[in-house]
């Protein structure tokens, strides 16, 4: 018999995503069901994002909203929040929100049996059941966390905050959820984290196996190379590029020759003021160093715009960066004056009108890269994997994304139903575009 009944929202990142699946799989085993609307619920678990104040603002309006809608019902439904914004905000909470019955920070996660026994009056004879594996992916992807935290303390970023201090995943248990992953017909394994390029460099004492992100990667690859699994890892930091691991990358089969790299500016003296290294001249290098030892490499970027103290000059020194560079994939972030974060202290901040304008101008210089980058795909035969169907006003179709397809990030492949099936991976030929989106066609291996 049920416990109880859960509706999970997630907002944010790829790593809430994570953090949702892992409490949902203790959940499950400790014998809570999962159900899909508040109407059903006897709670409700909200993992929040508290990166941008517009985050932020996302996660308690969702959460007012849905506290609003529990009360014109007969159900007496509770609401948990978990996440980034009790770790950023604490104490403050239940003041503000006595909506909410309990508040669970990210480094509280694991607890969440506890908690939501306390708050749904559980008592238990037996000690819940902890599943050797914490994860309940069905889908063709999976996002596995390699470290949480960050020690980079970029003076824009509230992250270090709100996640701690940078604190890397034993290689042992990232490779023993791969493997679990991949026995349940996960076909692509992304490697996140909050930085990557430095997993590792904090483990104090000595360890078997590997023990920097180019011999895990090997290692991931060696674990899934009876089947045929790609690798992408994602958030590396220039810095973290280091010729072991470009040399990885380049020789690995199963890891995709993709790198996503946030450079958040090209100009020395802002890099410098976002407490970042680099200029220019050295991010060309990288990019040129990369380009030439990985071929086909696709490249995926971040743009900060309008960080205080950038003037017009600095600002479209970034913009003819871009254009030079031609990037894959930018996204582009209108700076956010976050709370507790050096640069919000700073002078010189962007009136909004000109960060709207400078934002405008960086999207769609990212937009004509990204669009043309996309459409040079056109006639070229790649896999595709498989990720669902969906229902268009042309009928059904199926979805997939290629290997140069970050998932939920850099558009998909549609393709005529078949009896294709989600982690299948097809052979497909490209024969328009439209955005970021590619149309495929299926052809005979």
């Amino acid at each position: 018999m049920a416990h109880g009944s859960i509706l999970y929202i997630t907002l944010g990142c790829a790593k809430n995503e994570v953090d949702t699946d892992r409490m949902r799989a203790l959940l499950n085993g400790a014998g809570y069901d999962e159900v899909f609307s508040a109407e059903d619920a006897d709670a409700v678990i909200i993992n929040t994002c508290s990166f941008l104040a517009s985050a932020t603002s996302e996660s308690i309006e969702t959460t007012l909203t849905l506290a609003e809608e529990i009360s014109e019902g007969v159900r007496g439904t509770r609401i948990v929040m978990c996440g980034c914004v009790p770790s950023r905000y604490g104490s403050e909470l239940p003041d503000e929100l006595p909506e909410v019955a309990a508040f669970v920070r990210t480094d509280e996660e694991d607890g969440i049996v506890s908690v939501m026994d306390e708050v749904l009056g559980i008592e238990r004879v037996d000690p819940p059941f902890i599943p050797s594996v914490k994860r309940t992916v069905e889908s063709a992807v999976a996002y596995v966390k390699i470290s949480d935290g960050c020690d980079r303390y970029c003076s824009f970023c509230a992250i270090p905050y709100i996640r701690g201090r940078y604190h890397s995943r034993s290689a042992e248990s990232i490779l023993s959820e791969v493997r679990d992953l991949v026995a349940g017909g996960v076909r692509e394994i992304v490697l996140i984290g909050q930085d990557t390029g430095i997993w590792g460099t904090d483990f104090k004492d000595e360890v078997d196996g590997p023990t920097n992100l180019a011999q895990l990667m090997i290692a991931v690859a060696e674990a899934v190379r009876p089947e045929h699994v790609w690798i992408r890892v994602l958030y590396l930091q220039p810095e973290g590029m280091t010729d072991e691991l470009i040399a990885a990358i380049r020789d690995t089969p199963e890891v995709l020759p993709y790198i996503d790299i946030p450079v958040q500016h090209c100009n020395a003296r802002v890099l410098k003021a976002m407490h970042r290294s680099g200029s220019a001249e050295q991010l060309s290098d990288l990019f040129a160093k990369l380009r030439a030892e990985i071929p086909a490499m696709v490249i995926r970027t971040t743009s900060l715009v309008g960080f205080p103290g950038e003037t017009d000059e600095e600002a479209a020194e970034m913009l003819a960066f871009m254009d030079r560079e031609g990037f894959d994939y930018t996204s582009v972030f209108p700076y956010s004056q976050e709370e507790g974060t050096f640069a919000a202290k700073m002078d010189g901040q962007v009136d909004e009108d000109v960060k709207l304008e400078r934002t405008q101008a960086a999207m769609d210089l990212a937009e004509a890269l990204g669009f043309a980058a996309t459409a040079a795909h056109v006639g070229e035969v790649a896999e595709v994997i498989v990720d669902g169907i969906e229902e268009t006003d042309g009928g059904l179709e199926l979805i997939g994304h290629a290997w140069f397809q970050a998932p939920d990030s850099d558009g998909a492949v549609h393709l005529e139903v078949t009896d294709a099936a989600v982690g299948d991976i097809l052979q497909v030929k490209f024969t328009d575009s439209f955005c970021y989106e590619l149309v495929g066609e299926v052809v005979e291996e």
